[in-house]
Order: structure tokens, then sequence, then C-alpha cells
């Protein structure tokens, strides 16, 4: 035999056969003991391990070598130059060591054998199936077989690199299989992005994206994914880890046992119609918990089709090659797969280029159930690829009671109150519900109605960006200070709120008002007391509150503060909290004549927020110290107006009492003559208390005993001072008759 120099041939003739007999063939891979179930497959690979065996050989023989290299492939342009351009001139040297090297010959007559018979029913998803699906030629089956090659040997990568004469690449690609195949014109035809292999998504190739198909790249890597490629080789194995089949309906028929939707037929027969179409998109509308799921599991025994799901990290989902691997390992396998609430987030995040939704490749025939809560994730989606969206209602106030009672079981008895309770104040769905039921059931000892309000209230996450922040209420009701008639109202407020549950199921006015929750209005000048009132509600009926960010919410771009205001209330819809809007009157504006486009943009907001008021099904409280310059059609809509106006002097002597800390000294205060004096609001007072404290810090009072509590003392020139400056921030003049005795005093400030 011919030797190179320093490589002796004999020795990888050894390696290549253990026997000159023809009918002997070579090993099927490079690693040994390496053996895929479909016999196509086999054969292929051989072809590809036989090709580069013999490429290899041609390698190492001496017309390859470049000089000076010491007969060793050269990984330098240089080398790699002198490889390209000595391709005809070694041609038919070539092809005179194929036909003459012992070792050459041999691969070259295992290359001649001829592929397995083919079989009339082959296993779904193998080599053999795919061929016959999909109308493979050999050049097909070969280029196929090189990026599955790739996948199946770890040995493979050196190979290549001496192959393409570059040690830096280890993947096949397009250029070494057209150095590989006899009739290399051929492969041109696979490299066009509509071929099966690539519009199926078999093979993934670095230069041939569904965006840019014009684009070719020889020298871009080629594989076939590992779990496309398991499957191709071991079409009877085991689903890979991750993916998940979902189980049936549980007993009888799907309708009996899940919610059932009209529309379920005619879903199951377009996918049957069109299960060749490429890809189609069954989106399952309805809330956060509404149990897409189990919808999905009605429609596998509808369809009698297998649906899996997948369990592992949502991230993957935003590669796009995962996710062709996905699309194609289901249509390999002839199974549908369904992406739930958090794996659909992930279809729709990201910034694509395209403007599209991050989906497979539209050219893979899979069916893909997919989760969604709002009709505009859709947008970006092609209409061609969209089947009719099977919609979820949402839960009634009746069935969250009686999945409470279900998922609680013995321990529902006692908690019927609460549970009626907490089915109006959570509209959770029967998912939600579940989770928070087996959590309790799971508890020691009998629950209460503080532990089904509290686990309620920890499922609820008001998560909305910068739109609203969480109140901590700081006051209670004896702080609150009003005359007799609002101080009724605010009441009948509470009992108001408390009673919504009663009046909406029991008596029956839930289906008139649409199950609305209460709005209210506090008007009045500011520091009367409104954002006090507020948080004293959330405090003494135990509801969180949440203010609103006016500034997050209006935006200048049409139609952006529509979307912010849909977000916040269908966020906010689904569990009993307090919406509180301060200067609501830059939201809730009059409607204004319409002049331009802006001016109609602005009153379909103001429209649009009128509306989800009324839909609201939460507490919405809204503060002003405008009241006229509100919508008068928005007023209609509130349910309680409560009017804050400035204090009387019986009002502002309990405010200057109340707002003195009980540990400091205030009996140099004289309170009746500055509740007379000065006609302050609660706010002023509260901010006029704080300074003087301030400045009278270093003013201690000696311990008279152990049950003196003082630890300071508040001076009343101190507060004088404290009053004059706070007319001064507002900018309103006062009089020094005003201070009465009190008057040099202020003088000398003035005059300092």
């Amino acid at each position: 035999s011919s030797t190179s120099k320093g490589i002796n041939t004999d020795r990888m003739k050894s390696v290549t056969s253990s026997s000159d007999s023809p009918s002997h063939q070579a090993p099927i891979s490079f690693s040994p003991e390496l053996l895929p179930e479909d016999t196509l497959a086999i054969h292929w690979i051989r072809q590809v391990t036989s090709r580069l065996r013999r490429e290899v050989s041609w390698s190492l023989h001496d017309y390859r070598s470049v000089p000076g290299s010491g007969g060793t492939p050269s990984n330098n342009l240089v080398g790699q130059a002198a490889e390209s351009l000595g391709l005809n001139r070694y041609l038919e040297e070539k092809k005179r060591f194929f036909r003459t090297d012992p070792t050459a010959a041999y691969l070259s007559q295992q290359i001649e054998a001829t592929p397995p018979p083919g079989e009339n029913d082959p296993v779904r998803g193998s080599f053999f199936w795919v061929q016959k699906v999909l109308s493979l030629d050999d050049t097909g089956c070969f280029v196929l077989a090189l990026g599955l090659t790739s996948a199946f040997d770890s040995a493979m990568g050196s190979v290549v690199s001496v192959c393409l004469n570059n040690l830096s690449k280890t993947r096949p690609n397009l250029a070494l299989a057209q150095k590989l195949w006899n009739r290399p014109e051929e492969i041109l035809q696979i490299a066009d992005p509509s071929h099966p292999v690539f519009r199926y998504g078999l093979v993934h190739h670095a230069g041939i994206t569904p965006y840019h198909s014009s684009a070719y790249d020889w020298d871009g890597p080629i594989r076939v994914p590992s779990i496309v490629a398991h499957n191709l080789l071991f079409p009877e194995a085991p689903l890979p880890p991750g993916l998940e089949p979902l189980s049936n309906a549980e007993s009888g028929s799907w309708e009996e046992n899940a919610v059932f939707i009209e529309s379920s037929h005619l879903i199951a027969s377009r996918i049957h119609a069109s299960s060749e179409s490429g890809l189609r998109i069954v989106p399952i509308l309805g809330p956060k918990g509404s149990g897409h799921e189990e919808i999905v599991r009605g429609l596998s025994q509808l369809m009698n089709r297998q649906v899996v799901t997948f369990r592992g990290d949502p991230s993957l989902l935003n590669d796009a090659q995962y996710r062709n691997s996905l699309s194609t390992l289901c249509w390999l396998r002839g199974i549908d797969l369904f992406l739930g609430p958090e794996l659909s987030a992930s279809i729709f995040s990201g910034d694509h280029q395209d403007g599209s939704a991050s989906l497979p490749l539209g050219s893979i025939p899979v069916t893909i159930f997919l989760s969604i809560t709002d009709k505009k994730q859709l947008s970006r989606i092609p209409d061609h690829q969209l089947l009719p969206i099977i919609r979820i209602p949402a839960s009634s106030y009746k069935e969250r009671i009686a999945r409470w009672k279900l998922g609680l079981d013995e321990k529902a008895e006692s908690l019927s109150g609460a549970i009626a309770e907490s089915a109006r104040r959570f509209r959770y769905e029967k998912e939600t519900i579940d989770r928070i039921a087996n959590g309790l059931r799971l508890l020691p000892r009998k629950i209460t109605e503080a532990d089904l309000t509290t686990a309620c209230r920890s499922e609820f996450d008001l998560d909305i960006g910068e739109l609203a922040q969480k109140v901590t209420p700081r006051f209670s009701d004896e702080q609150l200070i009003l005359p007799s008639r609002q101080r009724r109202q605010f009441k009948e407020i509470g009992t108001a709120i408390q009673a919504l549950t009663r009046v909406h199921y029991d008596w029956g006015t839930a289906e008139a008002w649409n199950e609305s929750g209460i709005s209210v209005l506090f008007a009045g000048p500011p520091g009367t007391g409104k954002t006090m009132a507020a948080e004293i509600l959330a405090k003494q009926l135990d509801i969180p509150m949440y203010r609103i960010d006016l500034s997050q919410v209006v935006n200048k771009y049409i139609g952006e503060t529509e979307k912010n205001l849909k977000m916040l209330f269908d966020t906010a819809d689904i569990s009993d909290i307090i919406l509180f809007f301060d200067e609501a009157d830059a939201l809730f504006g009059k409607r204004t004549e319409v002049k331009d486009s802006h001016d109609r943009y602005a009153n379909l907001e103001i429209s649009y927020l009128l509306e989800r008021m009324e839909r609201f099904k939460g507490v919405c409280i809204l503060a002003t110290n405008r009241k006229k310059d509100l919508d008068e059609a928005f007023l209609r809509r509130l349910r309680y107006i409560v009017d804050f106006p400035a204090p009387g002097e019986g009002e502002r002597k309990r405010i200057w009492e109340q707002v003195i800390p009980g540990t400091v000294d205030r009996s140099e205060i004289d309170i009746n003559f500055l509740a007379r004096q000065f006609p302050l609001v609660g706010g002023h007072i509260r901010s006029i208390v704080f300074n003087a404290c301030l400045q009278s810090s270093d003013h201690t009072v000696a311990s008279t005993g152990p049950g003196d509590e003082f630890r300071g003392k508040l001076r009343m020139e101190d507060v004088a001072i404290a009053v004059k400056r706070e007319y001064d921030k507002l900018n309103r003049s006062v009089s020094l008759e005003h201070f009465g005795p009190y008057a040099d005093l202020v003088r000398k400030m003035e005059q300092t």
C-alpha cells in the first residue's frame, strides 16, 4: 500500500476493516459500539463515515501536503488557499488514488453499497419514515445524515477538521458535503431554504434563516438538534426530559370533566383538516389560572391525539433553534405541544426584528396550544397560522365557592361565611384556588377565617411596575376629624364595603350592578384629610391600599394612557384592594371639544376610564381639590362623594390637641388661641407642630417621678414662629395682630 509522510495507511486500513472481503461492511461510526435502531440511518451514517475516512486518506496523501508542512494538513490561509486552488489540478490524481490505494478503494467499495429496501410501514419519526414522507432523494438523505452523524458521534469533530483543512472547524458544513458527494452540483439544491430538511427543522444551518432565505453560507455549520437526532435514530425511545404528556380527562367525556367550549369540535376538525399545512396556533384565552391545561386535556381526548407540555426551563424557549427543535420533535412523533401561561410569556417576549412573535418556523407542521390572557398577544402572529380562539369564561361567584369547598374538603364545613366572603373579595380562578386550598389543608389545626384571608392575600401580587405603590396605613379612625355630616358619610362607606357580599349575592344585586365594587370621591382643599381618610378606611377594613402614580399612568403618546389603565384595572380586579387616585382631576377631567386628533383620543381615554370604573370590583378612592374640573358623567358613576371642608374652630382645636405628641409637655401652648386665630387645615397644623418640635428639641423636662412620661417641652414661642413660617410657605399674608401677645416675638424673628 502507498504511504503518506509519517503516516502508515496500513494502520488506517486495519482500523476501517478487519477483512478484505467485499461483503464485509465498514464500521457505522468512528466511536465504537454506536448502533442506531433505524436501518436506513445505519446505511447513511456509514456513507458519511466512509466518505470522511476516504477523504482523510486523500488528505494525508503526498499530493495533498503543502510544501514545508511536514506532510500534515495546514491550518493557515496559505494552506487553505492552496487546497482550493489545487482542486481541479489534482482531480484526476484524486480519482486514481481512490481506485488504487487499498484503503481508499475499500472505502469506495463500501460507498457503492445500495440502501436497504424501503419499509411499507416505517416507525413514525424514524429516518426511514422521514425519507418516505418527505420523498428525500439520496442527496437529501446524505446531507441529513451528515448533520446527524455530527450529533450522534462525538469523535467526528477532528475528522471534519482534517477534511476541511482547518483545525478550528469541527462541525460539517455544505462545503464539506459538496466535497464528499459524488455529484457536488446537487448540493446546491439542498442549500435552498425551502428544501424539506431545513423547512421541517430537521437540519439547522447557520446561513439559512426564514428571514434571510437568500443567504448562502457554505462555511456555516449544519447540525441536527440532539432531540431530533435521537428520535431519528431511536424513534421508539421515551420522550426526552422536559417534555411530559398531558393525561386525558379524569373520567367520562371531557365535556363532563372540563369547561365545555362549544367551538371545541370545530377546532378538532380544523386541526385534522390542516394536519400537514404548517404551524397551527390554537389560542386558549382565559384569565390566569382558569384551567387552560384542563381544556387542552379535553381537546386531546376529543381528538384522540397526544399532547405534551414543556416542563423545562422557560428561558430555553427564548432560543429560536430550541423552539424549532421542540416543534420538529412533535411533528416527528405526531403529537401536539401545549405552552402554559409562563411558557407563552417567553414566546411574546424579546425584540424580534421582523415584528413577529417568537414562534417556531411556520413551515413545521405542528399544532401548538398557546395559553393567553389577552387577545392582543396574538397581534404579531400571522392570521393563516391562527385557528379559532377557545375562550374560557372567568369563574362565577358560585363556581368559586364550589371550588373552595371542593379544595378544602371536610375543613370547609365551619368556613361557609369566610368562603363566601373570600369568593367575592378574591376573584381567583380554579387552579389558583386549588393551590391555596392544598396549602391550607396541610395545616395541623383547624383553619380559621384569618388563615383563609391571609392565604388568599399572600397569593396576590400587584405587579404593574411603577404605576402603583403600596401604602402602609398610618392613621386610626380617632385621628380623622370631620363635621358630623361628613363623619356619617365616611362610616356609611365602610358599612357599604363590608355589606357587598351579602347584598350582591344574597339579595341578588350582583347581576344588575355587574358585581361592581365601591367608588368614592374625596373632595376638598389640600390638607383637609382626604389621604388620611383613605388610609383609615384601608386599616379598618384590612384591605391593601395602592397609590396610583398619575405621572406614570398618563402618557403623552396616543393610546398609552388607555393601555396603562387597562393593565392597572385588569390586575387590580383579581383581588379586593383599594386603588387611591390622588389629584384625580388630572385623569378624570372634563371631556373637551374635539379640535384635533389628540382631543379625540383624550376623550376616548376618559370614556374608557369611566367604563372601567363601573366594572371595577374593588374599592376605588379618588381625591381632588378641584371637584369642579371633574367630568359630570364621571361624578354620576360614583357611589359616594364626600366633601372635606376646611375645619372650623372646634375642629381645629381638636386637631391641635391630637397632633401634639402625648410625651411632650404642652403646658405652655395656648391651643384655644391657636385654633381661634389661625384658620388652618389639618395638614398645615401637623406641619407646624412638627417644625416646632424640631426647634424645641433641646428643651427637656426634668423627671418628677417614676410616672412622669414627658420627654420634652414644646414652647409657645416656637409654635408661633412655626405658624408664621407656614404662612410664608403658603404665600399667604397674616398680620402681626393675629399673634396677639406673641407679635413682638414674631416681629423680632422677621427682623433677624
